[in-house]
């Protein structure tokens, strides 16, 4: 079957202005780089989702699940099948200290409303760059906090298209890991359960953080995030720093001057530029340091 064929079966299920053939990825990643979708769909509703996601599995489609964009590099060759995007799926909710918030939100946004409504413990995710699937798919954590903290529930479509809720026992959280991302489940929406707290408390805590990212990030170039995982006992960020090789790299991309554990698109660096770089930075650190650095960004797509 063709991606026309795909492409004119899913519209009548989700409608035809959310869904393109040949769609490029790099419209839609932080890094904006990468190639072409077979096929992108951006749902409007969960059920929508489900139905993309059943056909998938009927049709025998593969599917990726690109969230924001965030944490994330699409090779230069794109992405075969599907591509789905839920970014039209951005509903947050309040309801006294629980917080409702559906997959396509967008981390920060949850955080800095909660911190508004003097609701204390989502005060981390204030500078995290994803969405709150992305989110709840790798623990999102940062500056001593983290996603398994607050998390109540979670609601998430198996790879066949079956509802389910899971606790956060079953969710299964740990260090940039969870059930979720064990399984291939797409995630629709999560709650959180946070506490009341003073509001000056809360204010001052996010402006700290929010200067401290901005601060050490570099936030002015397009970026997947931090590349790598924490290696046991060191930084990689350190461990990078302490290799040389800030300002080093291929192409467009550049291993930043502001904070090492980060590679930039410096001036139109290609996806090939970007997985080189860090090829190079792996190598040098194991060479210098003896340490294999964990990929934390993904890599997906074909080769060009």
């Amino acid at each position: 079957m063709s991606k026309k064929q795909w492409a004119d079966d899913l519209k009548q299920f989700i409608g035809d202005e959310h869904v393109k053939i040949d769609e490029p990825l790099s419209r839609h990643t932080m890094t904006r780089m990468g190639g072409k979708a077979d096929l992108f769909c951006d749902p409007e509703t969960e059920e929508g989702v489900q139905a993309v996601v059943r056909y998938a599995h009927e049709q025998n489609i593969p599917v990726l699940l690109l969230g924001n964009g965030s944490n994330m590099v699409v090779r230069d060759g794109g992405v075969r099948g599907i591509v789905l995007n839920l970014s039209n799926l951005n509903e947050i909710r309040f309801d006294g200290k629980s917080v409702y918030a559906e997959s396509g939100a967008d981390i920060k946004v949850v955080s800095r409303q909660s911190a508004s409504r003097g609701l204390a413990g989502f005060e981390f995710a204030c500078g995290i760059p994803g969405s709150v699937g992305g989110a709840m798919v790798m623990n999102a954590g940062a500056y001593g906090g983290e996603i398994k903290d607050i998390i109540h529930r979670c609601t998430v479509l198996t790879p066949e298209g079956e509802r389910l809720v899971l606790s956060k026992e079953e969710l299964e959280l740990g260090y940039r890991t969870s059930i979720i991302a064990k399984k291939g489940y797409y995630v629709l929406s999560a709650e959180f359960v946070l506490e009341e707290g003073d509001q000056e408390e809360i204010n001052a805590k996010v402006a700290d953080l929010t200067h401290q990212r901005e601060s050490k990030q570099p936030l002015e170039y397009p970026s997947a995030g931090s590349v790598f995982k924490r290696p046991p006992g060191y930084f990689a960020g350190k461990l990078i720093q302490d290799s040389g090789l800030q300002g080093k790299g291929f192409g467009g991309a550049e291993v930043s001057t502001k904070h090492a554990g980060f590679i930039v698109n410096k001036n139109g660096a290609t996806a090939t530029d970007y997985i080189r770089t860090i090829e190079m930075v792996r190598e040098a650190v194991r060479n210098n340091f003896g340490v294999d650095l964990e990929l934390e960004v993904k890599i997906v797509g074909e080769e060009s």
